[in-house]
């Protein structure tokens, strides 16, 4: 791995040019700092949208389930016959509702022996950087696989992922997801998903789709717009930053390009050891490319709960109407609520 290191100062992203191998992935698969106490202890459900306490009930039992042999029928006794139970359980509701908390809660839960948690895109970029069969190979016979925002942006991740996880099913791992999308609708107005609905359905037919209702959390404490600083402002807040080192780029479409060059899967070490970022004349993007890279950055600076600090246009108008209104909608939508919610931390 080839990254800055993590010393206080001010710092380019545009420099960091980050590398990870396949065993910093696979290390790297477990959840988030800000959910390493998660539990469903802790889980606020609210009493306005009673799924969430439904929700935070079905999956205690399934984390504390244990799989169990099937029973079988002796010479003069018919076997019982039992509905089919689903390996996995598919979270699916807006953003803002809680699904990475309790995706977090079932993986602490389960006293499994061998489990793994990541984003989509992590698992993705893993099955790229070893190769299927071997990636097949790592996770066969693992108890849990917890996948948090299950997203398909083309067909080649619908593909290797339904394939994938079909394998791992039949070799007894247990699965969840979460979503902001039902799992029949994966891929919806995105790319032509007719033509992969037989994948899609038998990737469905694992989970047993759970609906979490309510409000984004993150809104409910701030105004729901994101802070936008003076040039002085900036300077004074990206001066008193105190944890780690400031990433500060003069010109925010430098670092939009900046993230054409750098993997996805890397986007964490991008900000390894960063304490603040600050963006600096923040426009509107209308590249759909570029808009989904920023979501994907967003997502791991989330992850790592980093502040952000701001000139420019407010990032909560950074996507264009036109791409709020298309198939990533909600993509953008979590990506703003996250946006707002790191301008005021």
């Amino acid at each position: 791995m080839t990254s800055t290191p993590a010393t206080t100062g001010l710092i380019h992203l545009t420099d960091r040019e980050p590398a990870v191998s396949g065993a910093e992935m696979v290390s790297a698969l477990v959840p988030p700092p800000q959910f390493d106490g998660a539990t469903f202890e802790s889980y606020r459900a609210d009493d306005a949208y009673p799924s969430q306490q439904e929700a935070k009930e079905l999956l205690q039992a399934f984390a504390a389930k244990q799989s169990a042999p099937a029973k079988k029928g002796g010479f003069f006794r018919r076997a019982e016959k039992t509905p089919p139970v689903k390996p996995g359980v598919y979270l699916d509701g807006g953003f803002g509702v809680g699904k990475t908390h309790l995706l977090a809660a079932i993986y602490h839960a389960m006293p499994a022996r061998r489990k793994y948690f990541g984003s989509f895109i992590e698992y993705t970029a893993l099955v790229g950087v070893l190769g299927y069969a071997k990636a097949v190979e790592l996770f066969r016979g693992s108890d849990l696989l917890c996948i948090d925002e299950f997203e398909l942006d083309d067909p080649g991740d619908t593909m290797v992922m339904t394939r994938l996880l079909g394998e791992l099913v039949a070799s007894g791992t247990r699965l969840a997801a979460t979503s902001n999308t039902p799992p029949n609708a994966l891929g919806e107005g995105r790319f032509a998903a007719q033509d992969f609905l037989r994948e899609i359905q038998s990737m469905a037919d694992s989970f047993r789709t759970i609906r979490i209702d309510g409000t984004d959390f993150r809104q409910r404490a701030i105004d729901g717009e994101a802070k936008v600083l003076s040039d002085d402002d900036y300077r004074a807040a990206l001066k008193t930053a105190s944890a780690g080192s400031v990433a500060s780029d003069d010109v925010f479409a430098d670092l939009v390009g900046h993230l054409a060059r750098v993997h996805p899967s890397r986007f964490i070490r991008l900000i390894d050891g960063v304490g603040v970022i600050g963006l600096r004349d923040v426009q509107v993007l209308h590249d759909q490319s570029a808009a989904l890279r920023l979501v994907a950055f967003v997502d791991r600076a989330y992850d790592a709960q980093i502040p952000i600090r701001a000139t420019g246009v407010a990032l909560n108008t950074v996507f264009s109407d036109e791409m709020l209104a298309g198939g990533y909608r909600k993509k953008y939508l979590r990506a703003v609520s996250r946006l707002v919610a790191l301008t005021h931390s």
